[in-house]
């Protein structure tokens, strides 16, 4: 027989997670997760399109817009809530393959599969910046 006193389990209380404040020409992304599930940071894509960049010169673009690179994860959750931003083309991610390889991540914003290409490349390129929670 169960036991009637048997305590039951208390839910958490939900989290309030405010949005930031963009400026003109900023589309919000969305949200990334750590890997147990909580808020890691929020996207904000940047204004601005580069074209025919190499990877060098794509960090500098984005550096020079005021963010950096998307990483991979970021670069899928662009895919997914800001496509229309996007030329179906290839664009750089600030992630290297590997450590001295001389190839980089990039996302295909027409079928959106992601591979490396060497760095000497010329791909487009699209700025972020993160803001942690």
């Amino acid at each position: 027989m169960e036991n009637a006193l048997q305590e039951k389990p208390v839910a958490a209380e939900p989290k309030t997670i405010i949005l930031p404040i963009l400026a003109a020409g900023e589309t919000y992304a969305g949200l990334i997760l750590n890997e147990d599930g909580t808020p890691s940071h929020h996207v904000i894509l940047l204004a601005g399109d580069g074209e025919k960049l190499t990877f060098k010169k794509a960090q500098k673009f984005a550096t020079d817009a005021g963010g950096e690179l998307p990483t991979r994860r970021e670069q899928s959750l662009l895919f997914a809530n800001c496509k229309q931003h996007f030329k179906a083309d290839w664009y750089w991610s600030g992630e290297l393959s590997a450590p001295d390889s001389g190839y980089a991540w990039f996302q295909d914003f027409y079928y959106g599969n992601q591979t490396s290409n060497v760095l000497t490349g010329k791909l487009r390129a699209r700025a972020v910046r993160r803001l942690p929670i």
